[in-house]
C-alpha cells in the first residue's frame, strides 16, 4: 500500500471483529510512532499498551458506564483486541529545555503557548494508526471522559508526571460497522481551508 493509500483509507474505525492483532503489527505501530517530531528531541510521551482479553476488559470497566448493558457505540469497540493508550509528559519537556543547550532554567510553562506535549503524543499517535491502517486494520482514536481519569490512573499505575492524551482502539473492522461523521457531513473543500499569502486568498499573489 502506498503513502497515498493509507492517507484515503484511514478512518476512524468503531466496530471491530473478536479475532486477535498479530503483536509484530503492534509493535512495528509503536516504532514507527516514536519516530514523529518532537520538540527538543524531548521525547516526552509514553504509551500504555492493553493487549490481553483481561487488561482490555479492565479498561473498559474503568472507562464505561455498563459495559454489562452496552449500547452499539460501546459493543463495537469493546471487541477490539487492542487498546492503546498514548500519554504526554508536560515535565519532559521542561526539564529538556532547562538543559544548557536550550538555555532555559526557569522551566517556566508560560515560555509555550502551545502544549507541544500533547501536540508531539498527538503527531505519534497519528503514526501509529497510519500503519495499522498500512497492515489493513482500523484503528479508532477518542478521549477519555475526564471524570475518569483518576480511576484510569489508579488502574493501571500510570505516574503523576505522565496525562494520558486519549486512548487508540485497534483492531480488524468489522463490517458494516457504525459511521462517523464523515458520512453525515462533506468534506470542506480546499479553498475554504487553505490560505495564501493572507487569510481569504485560495491563490497565491503573483510573483
Amino acid at each position: 500500500m502506498d503513502f497515498q493509500d493509507v492517507v484515503d483509507r484511514r478512518r476512524m474505525v468503531r466496530s471491530y471483529e473478536e479475532r486477535p492483532v498479530d503483536p509484530t503489527i503492534v509493535d512495528r505501530a509503536l516504532r514507527n510512532g516514536v519516530r514523529a517530531p518532537n520538540a527538543g528531541f524531548s521525547q516526552g510521551w509514553a504509551f500504555l499498551v492493553l493487549d490481553t482479553p483481561a487488561d482490555v476488559a479492565r479498561w473498559w470497566r474503568a472507562t464505561a458506564d455498563d459495559v454489562e448493558h452496552p449500547d452499539t457505540w460501546l459493543a463495537g469497540m469493546m471487541r477490539a483486541p487492542v487498546v492503546v493508550v498514548p500519554c504526554s509528559s508536560k515535565a519532559a519537556y521542561l526539564g529538556r529545555y532547562a538543559e544548557p543547550d536550550k538555555g532555559w532554567t526557569d522551566r517556566d510553562e508560560a515560555r509555550w503557548p502551545m502544549p507541544f506535549w500533547h501536540m508531539d503524543a498527538a503527531m505519534a499517535s497519528l503514526l501509529i494508526m497510519q500503519t495499522v491502517v498500512e497492515e489493513g486494520l482500523g484503528s479508532c482514536f477518542f478521549g477519555i471522559p475526564p471524570e475518569r481519569d483518576a480511576v484510569v490512573r489508579r488502574e493501571f499505575d500510570i505516574p503523576d508526571d505522565y496525562d494520558p492524551v486519549g486512548v487508540m482502539t485497534i483492531g480488524h473492522p468489522a463490517a458494516g460497522g457504525a459511521k462517523g461523521s464523515p458520512a453525515r457531513r462533506a468534506r470542506r473543500p480546499m479553498d475554504e481551508v487553505v490560505h495564501r499569502g493572507r487569510w481569504g486568498h485560495p491563490t497565491s499573489p503573483p510573483a
